[in-house]
């Protein structure tokens, strides 16, 4: 797998985890159906936030890492 694919793997994957982020906050805040299943609400939208930071948090910083050896492999 060549680094180009890696990288386009692993913003997609930050694009994810964000977009459950903000799916989280959103049942959190403004949906009165998960407001009105109570807990089990609660449970749903924390689950969404949760595996959005599994996605977006380690990635990141993987996908930094890899930028800055690219950009050190041009300096040389």
């Amino acid at each position: 797998m060549t680094n180009d694919r890696l990288i386009l793997i692993l913003k997609v994957c930050i694009s994810a985890g964000i977009s459950l982020i903000l799916l989280g906050i959103y049942l959190h805040n403004f949906n009165e159906t998960v407001e009105a299943m109570g807990v089990t609400g609660i449970i749903i939208s924390a689950l969404c936030v949760a595996l959005g930071m599994v996605l977006s948090l380690p990635t990141k910083m993987y996908l930094t890492f890899l930028l800055v050896r690219r950009e050190a492999e041009k300096q040389e």
